[in-house]
């Protein structure tokens, strides 16, 4: 059965209790780069990554690799030569720390690859290492460097880890220009592939999401709007903001998509389907290239992609359009 649920539109993307993102940086790909499974021309070659698509960036290894997250969640490498990624500035929740900040493990804690407990563990930082502070997205985690150069996530609990130096809280989250604050909100909402989805889930954290809660904490976490909270106030929003397309394929990058219930497969099960009569009880977000990002049900996975065209998507929907 498919409830209550939000989803967004992209053109080419999980955390316990914070309410601020970590900066996010994305990369837009310049020409057609193979996507490995290690930093190495003899990692395995997961897929080619084509001209135009958009990945966000999650590590540097090493001078001649970046580690980065693709538009269907797959996290792997690909060259860091500028001829096939060309690297935006980050995009932030607020960072709040100076760049190098050291710090010392002081007791064995999980090094993860997102500021969340749910998120994947890299392996356990042991007592003595030494690693880099470089930015504390919120109350909770630090992004740190090891002394090999692998980034990601550490709690900020101090029976963990010794700051040498005072590290602030993230600030609020700076104003994004045009086109940018589009791809801030994809970027944000592609940081959350994967995480459980829960009918009803709590907007006080990130632990789960329905369709709406994801919506809604892409937007906060990118630049600082707070949406409606149900995926009706969010249609509502949309229509208050100016014109709204019937037609997803006339949907841009970016759009808020909204969907009547499922009532089967097939398009015939939705003859007489009224644009603005229906009931709302499903959103995503369109992510261009007739995809939509959105969580739905425990059983299919939590917040992931799908293609609309031919799909009970495109039957179902209703109408969509900027929220911005």
């Amino acid at each position: 059965m498919y409830l209550l649920a939000a989803a967004i539109v992209v053109g080419s993307y999980p955390y316990s209790a914070p309410k601020a993102a970590a900066a996010v940086t994305t990369g837009s790909i310049q020409s057609g780069v193979n996507f490995r499974t290690s930093p190495s021309t003899s990692g395995s070659v997961i897929r080619m990554i084509g001209k135009g698509e958009e990945v966000v960036v999650l590590g540097t290894p090493n001078s001649k690799w970046l580690q980065v997250q693709d538009v269907f969640g797959s996290i792997g490498y690909i060259s860091s030569d500028s001829k096939y990624i060309r690297v935006n500035s980050s995009s932030s929740g607020g960072s709040g720390t100076v760049s190098g900040t050291k710090a010392t493990i002081i007791g064995s804690v999980s090094f993860r690859t997102s500021p969340s407990t749910s998120a994947s563990r890299i392996r356990y930082l042991s007592k003595g290492e030494q690693v880099t502070v470089t930015d504390k997205p919120n109350s909770y985690w630090y992004a740190v460097t090891d002394s090999k150069g692998q980034t990601g996530y550490v709690s900020t609990d101090d029976k963990y880890i010794q700051v040498s130096g005072a590290v602030t809280g993230p600030s609020e989250p700076p104003a994004v220009p045009g086109s940018n604050r589009v791809e801030a909100i994809i970027a944000a909402g592609m940081k959350y592939l994967g995480t459980p989805y829960e009918y009803g889930s709590s907007r006080d954290n990130t632990n789960t999401f329905d369709c709406s809660d994801l919506i809604r904490q892409m937007f906060k976490d990118a630049i600082g709007v707070t949406l409606p909270a149900d995926s009706r106030g969010q249609g509502d929003y949309v229509r208050g903001k100016g014109a709204v397309k019937t037609d997803w394929k006339q949907l841009k990058r970016g759009d808020l998509m909204f969907f009547m219930s499922y009532k089967g497969t097939k398009a015939s099960s939705y003859t007489g389907k009224s644009p603005f009569g229906d009931k709302i009880t499903h959103a995503g977000i369109y992510l261009g290239d007739g995809k939509v990002l959105h969580t739905y049900s425990k059983e299919s996975g939590g917040v992931r992609t799908d293609v609309i065209s031919g799909k009970h998507w495109e039957y179902r929907f209703l109408y969509g359009g900027s929220a911005l």
